[in-house]
């Protein structure tokens, strides 16, 4: 069955299969990542599906081409998340059982979510990898019909109609950037975006802590990562797909990588700027539009997911305003008498600056009357604010330090 996938007729099929259970995700026109990076820059809000994610696309295709006998002894799946409850809801759409192998370290949201479309799931393993491994265990002892989260081309054209639906908005596209984790996804888009203009540009956007395919692409075969480190969850694979990896030799142009940090900046941007939550595997192609070495090009980021639970996004905005300056702490160090306290927090209120916490340490020195620490964090606009508070304070001689208060995850 597969031999006869990702075909333009397939690609078509699978069109017209998807929309059953997808929303209609609109292409966004961002007037401020256009002014940041000179192109025209144009969003694929797939994180606004039913599922919160693309994959229900590949999910329900490759449950449709199922046969009878194959939906009757039920499905399995590994998934970090978005493949599980795109399973999970085409499995529920066919009356058919679902059983969803999720690594120990999947957000609790997305298990949740999972498990509420009917499915059984079972916790397994640190990575997608051993998770993988005890699917296919659990698929060989029970009779199911294993249906690959990547590493399947029926899957592969279902995830594909993504392009189909770019093309139909947006014919003169110039380049579309996909996330990049097993490579469903991208051998999908690449291949069907290929087919119907072959000058466009496809580059795929991969973690730096989990760049499996470009790895793979450099050694000319597929290759396995010793360890994956990245917060992007959804794209944190140790292998690609070996069936998909000739699609991506042939239609993928080039893959891009970002640092989680940039992940951060690149999730407060779409809050603020769009008012969507975008996980942090989605916001690969937004993160990498600057990397771009082209401008007043029609370009499109895939958003592939937005099933990001409270705990990662309340995390992901501190660090964030920290990395954009909007949060800082600095210490100084004061005589230890009267009136001191009062005069630096009035330098830091004429120049705007909202305290958040103060720690006052009198131990800092042997001698407290020439030295106590006061370290403040405070709130400011940006750099250039944090900068006019630092000059302010050293101007009244206090010699301000900055603090680090980025913690080493991202090191």
């Amino acid at each position: 069955m597969e031999e006869k996938m990702l075909t333009l007729e397939k690609f078509e099929e699978a069109s017209n299969v998807v929309k059953r259970v997808t929303l209609e995700t609109k292409l966004v026109y961002s007037d401020y990542l256009s002014a940041q990076t000179g192109n025209k820059v144009y969003l694929k809000p797939e994180n606004m599906q039913f599922t919160g994610a693309y994959k229900v696309r590949g999910a329900y295709y490759a449950m449709s081409t199922l046969s009878e006998e194959q939906r009757g002894k039920g499905v399995i799946t590994a998934s970090a998340g978005n493949h599980a409850q795109g399973v999970a809801y085409a499995a529920k759409s066919y009356g058919v059982k679902a059983v969803i192998v999720m690594p120990n370290t999947t957000p609790l949201m997305k298990v949740n979510r999972t498990k509420s479309y009917g499915a059984e799931v079972i916790l397994y393993g640190d990575v997608y990898d051993e998770a993988c491994a005890k699917a296919y265990e659990l698929a060989e002892e029970n009779g199911y019909t294993f249906i690959h989260p990547f590493d399947d081309l029926t899957v592969a054209t279902g995830q594909g109609t993504i392009a189909m639906e770019i093309f139909k908005e947006l014919p003169l596209v110039d380049y579309i950037l996909v996330p990049i984790g097993g490579g469903g996804l991208a051998t999908g888009v690449s291949t069907l975006a290929k087919l119907l203009n072959p000058k466009i540009k496809v580059i795929g956007v991969e973690p730096a802590g989990a760049d499996c395919m470009k790895e793979s692409l450099k050694e000319g075969r597929v290759v396995t990562l010793p360890t994956v480190n990245t917060i992007a969850d959804g794209t944190a694979v140790k292998t690609p797909g070996d069936k998909l990896f000739p699609y991506i030799q042939k239609n993928l142009d080039d893959i891009i990588t970002v640092k989680d940090e940039e992940l951060v900046v690149a999730f407060l941007d779409m809050v603020e700027n769009h008012k969507m939550v975008v996980e942090n595997s989605g916001l690969l192609t937004v993160a990498a539009l600057k990397h771009l070495p082209v401008k007043g090009k029609k370009v499109v980021s895939i958003l592939s997911g937005g099933n990001m639970d409270i705990i990662t996004m309340s995390s992901v905005v501190q660090q964030g305003l920290i990395f954009r300056d909007r949060i800082f702490t600095v210490s100084v160090l004061l005589p230890d008498k009267p009136g001191q306290l009062y005069k630096v927090s009035g330098i830091v209120a004429e120049h705007n600056g909202n305290v958040i916490k103060l720690e006052h340490n009198q131990f800092v020195s042997t001698n407290r009357n020439a030295a106590v620490e006061l370290r403040i964090t405070m709130e400011a606009f940006g750099t250039e604010h944090k900068n006019q508070i630092i000059d302010a304070l050293e101007k009244e001689g206090y010699r301000p330090r900055l603090i680090q208060t980025v913690q080493t995850i991202f090191n």
